[in-house]
């Protein structure tokens, strides 16, 4: 199986977007790919567990949910920091999320690690 990186750079208000990129990320993941999901602009605050709840894409169902099931697999969730900071989000936001602050040299480097890059 290969590994794919998935990079969601729009947010809440692009909710179809943000949970089609969950959605194929969870898509890999069941196929029994390696999968990396890489949060950065807008994207930034889809970590929130206020977005989490309310982002539904049209015909891409709850982003929430593709999300809780990328955490529970143990997929890392890199989260762009300055994006983050920029926005407000927070270490609290990343709790118990398998998230972590990330640079734009490790998007370069997950990038460069993957097989495939998808942006969303």
């Amino acid at each position: 199986m290969g590994s794919l990186l998935v990079h969601i750079t729009h947010g809440p208000e692009a909710p179809t977007r943000a949970a089609l990129g969950t959605l194929v990320a969870k898509a890999a993941l069941d196929q029994g790919h390696t999968v990396r999901l890489f949060l950065a602009g807008d994207g930034a605050q889809l970590i929130r567990d206020a977005s989490l709840d309310a982002v539904q894409g049209v015909g891409t169902g709850a982003m929430g949910d593709n999300l809780r099931a990328l955490v529970d697999a143990g997929v890392e969730i890199l989260v762009s920091g300055a994006s983050s900071k920029a926005r407000g989000v927070t270490d609290a936001d990343l709790e118990g999320k398998n998230a972590r602050f990330a640079t734009p040299g490790e998007l370069v480097e997950v990038t460069f690690a993957s097989d495939r890059v998808l942006t969303y």
